[in-house]
């Protein structure tokens, strides 16, 4: 089990950028694929981004970000990032960090969760 603690989210205008952090507890982080989705009002949660475990390893993303956003890794620092460039109003949503045993894009994949960090971008 690993515990994680998301940092970043705030409230920006559209055109800007956030880079989202988490930050992994234990030993184990290099063993674990990271991955990030968000949940809008009223929607359900979706997929963002993962990576595989180790740092510069595969990565994968929704189609709806892709080419804005960047998942990376640092296995020194168990930290696993999101920078997230040209933000859109609809990219407003809690984020959430979480950590499972392998590349996938479906929730039930991933097996820890953070608690989450709004990100509100307005127009």
């Amino acid at each position: 089990q690993v515990m994680l603690v998301e940092s970043g989210g705030g409230s920006v205008q559209a055109g800007a950028s956030l880079r989202l952090s988490c930050a992994a507890s234990g030993r184990t982080f290099s063993r674990y694929a990271m991955g990030w989705f968000r949940q809008a009002p009223g929607k359900e949660r979706e997929f963002v981004a993962a990576i595989s475990s180790w740092s510069g390893g595969s990565t994968y993303y929704a189609d709806s970000v892709k080419g804005r956003f960047t998942i990376s890794r640092d296995n020194a620092k168990n930290t696993v990032y999101l920078q997230m460039n040209s933000l859109k109003p609809e990219d407003t949503a809690v984020y959430y960090c979480t950590a499972g045993p392998g590349l996938g894009y479906r929730s039930y994949e991933y097996t820890d969760w953070g608690q989450g960090t709004q990100v509100t971008v307005s127009s």
